[in-house]
């Protein structure tokens, strides 16, 4: 059967355990339709980039599926329907990867307080070199001379 990643947005007013409770429900709608589902994870409440039916926040959850086609349109027919559900998004992948989301392993480092080497003081840039920043740019004093060269008149 084919694999499918699901990901959707639920409203910002719901308990956690309401959002939860949405995933056990479009869990069974695949499971009476045929399909199964591999892995859940519940990624909480996050910002959104824009607002979505007025909302600001939104509970998301991520669903892993081994589902036929018409199990995974009857789950987003209803997801659709569903008062609480704001947005849904469903990708065909071709096999599921081991162990947990980016998102949640984002949300591990942040919760045990690792940062990477964000939080080192001694941060290495590289080999950058910007060349040099003199030369044919002018200086940053004349800047009231600049149209000058050109035949502009500024006193106009």
């Amino acid at each position: 059967m084919p694999l499918y990643e699901h990901v959707f947005i639920a409203r910002q007013d719901l308990s956690s355990a309401q959002a939860e409770g949405l995933i056990e429900h479009f869990s069974t709608v695949l499971a009476d339709n045929g399909g199964k589902v591999v892995g859940h994870e519940y990624w909480g409440v996050k910002t959104m980039a824009y607002k979505v039916n007025k909302n600001r926040k939104g509970h998301y959850a991520f669903l892993r599926s081994d589902a036929p086609a018409p199990a995974v349109q009857e789950m987003e027919r209803l997801m659709r329907l569903h008062e609480d559900v704001m947005r849904v998004l469903t990708v065909r992948v071709e096999a599921h990867e081991e162990g947990p989301s980016a998102q949640m392993i984002k949300r591990d480092d942040r919760e045990r307080g690792d940062r990477g080497d964000r939080d080192r003081g001694d941060r290495d840039r590289g080999d950058r070199d910007r060349g040099d920043r003199g030369g044919d740019r002018g200086d940053r004093g004349d800047r009231g001379d600049r149209g000058a060269d050109r035949g502009f008149d500024r006193r106009r």
